[in-house]
C-alpha cells in the first residue's frame, strides 16, 4: 500500500509528501484509495474528524506526480486558502526528467517562459493545439530552467504562473521534450519506472498565522545521476506497429489526432 507522509500539520491545514501513483482526491467512476482518503482515515482515528473539520483540496498532483501538496481542514480554510493561494503560495517548484528531442537544434534554451494555451481531449488529458485547430482553450504559462543536459535526457526545474492539469507534462511534450515515463505523452523512456515529475518545494504564508512555511522534498538523486551519465540505455519500450508500419494508435492517441490524419494512416500516407 502507498504510504503518505505528512510533513506539517495544525487546526487549518495539512501539507503532505504524496508518492507516484496516488490519487489527490476521488473522482466519480474511481475506487482507488486517495491523498484525501487515507487523511480522512488518519484523522477518524485519532478522533479530530468531523464535518466541519475534515482535508479538502486546495490543489491537486497528477496520480502519477509525486511530492508536496497541501490539504485545507474544513471549508472555512479552504475558501480562505483558494481565495487568496495567488498572494498566499510564494514558490511552488517541480522537477522533470525529460527526453531530449531528436534534433539538438530544437533544444530549449537554459531558461524561459513555455506560454501556450491548453486543450483536453476526449480523455481529459491537456495537449497544446495546433494553431489551425478550432478547440476551447484555456491560458497556460509555465517557467522552466534547465539543470542538467545529457546525451538523452534533460532535468528541468519548473514553476508555474498557472496550475492546470497536465500543464507541464503537456508544455515540454510540445517542445519536443515528453517526461520519462509518460505514457499519455508518447515518451519512448521509462528509467525509473514510474513518470520523472516530483512536486520539491512549497512555500507559503500560512492564512490564519500568517508564519511563512516552507517545504521541501527533493526529487530521487537517481534522476540527476541518470542524466549526467548520458547512458543510453533507458529501457526503450518497442512500439507495437500495425501493418503498415506504423506505431499501433491507441485510444488516447487518436484523440489527440483529427479525423484526416486518422485516415492518412490508414491509407498508408
Amino acid at each position: 500500500m502507498l504510504k503518505l507522509e505528512i510533513l506539517y500539520q495544525d487546526d487549518y491545514l495539512v501539507v503532505v509528501n504524496k508518492p507516484s501513483g496516488l490519487l489527490s482526491v476521488p473522482f466519480d467512476g474511481s475506487h482507488a484509495k486517495t491523498a484525501q482518503q487515507i487523511l480522512e482515515d488518519l484523522m477518524r482515528k485519532n478522533g479530530s474528524f468531523n464535518a466541519k473539520h475534515r482535508p479538502l483540496a486546495v490543489h491537486r498532483l497528477d496520480r502519477d506526480t509525486s511530492g508536496v501538496m497541501m490539504f485545507a481542514l474544513g471549508e472555512l480554510a479552504q475558501k480562505k486558502i483558494m481565495d487568496k493561494w495567488h498572494t498566499l503560495v510564494s514558490e511552488r517548484l517541480y522537477r522533470a526528467v525529460a527526453e531530449n528531442p531528436a534534433n539538438p537544434h530544437a533544444y530549449l534554451s537554459k531558461s524561459g517562459l513555455i506560454d501556450a494555451p491548453l486543450a483536453f481531449n476526449a480523455h481529459h488529458i491537456g495537449y497544446v493545439p495546433r494553431e489551425d485547430e478550432e478547440v476551447e482553450t484555456v491560458p497556460a504559462r509555465t517557467n522552466y530552467k534547465t539543470l542538467v543536459r545529457g546525451k538523452t535526457h534533460t532535468l528541468f526545474e519548473l514553476s508555474l504562473d498557472t496550475g492546470k492539469k497536465n500543464q507541464i507534462r503537456a508544455h515540454l511534450a510540445s517542445k519536443g521534450y515528453p517526461l520519462a515515463g509518460d505514457e499519455n505523452y508518447r515518451a519512448t523512456t521509462n528509467p525509473f519506472g514510474r513518470l520523472a515529475l516530483h512536486a520539491r518545494t512549497l512555500a507559503f504564508v500560512h492564512p490564519f498565522t500568517n508564519k511563512a512555511l516552507h517545504f521541501e522534498v527533493p526529487e530521487p538523486a537517481a534522476w540527476e545521476q541518470f542524466v549526467a551519465s548520458a547512458r543510453t540505455s533507458a529501457k526503450k519500450r518497442p512500439a507495437a506497429e500495425d501493418s503498415l508500419g506504423f506505431k499501433r494508435l491507441t485510444r488516447k492517441d487518436k484523440a489527440h489526432m483529427n479525423f484526416i490524419e486518422q485516415g492518412k494512416r490508414r491509407a498508408g500516407r
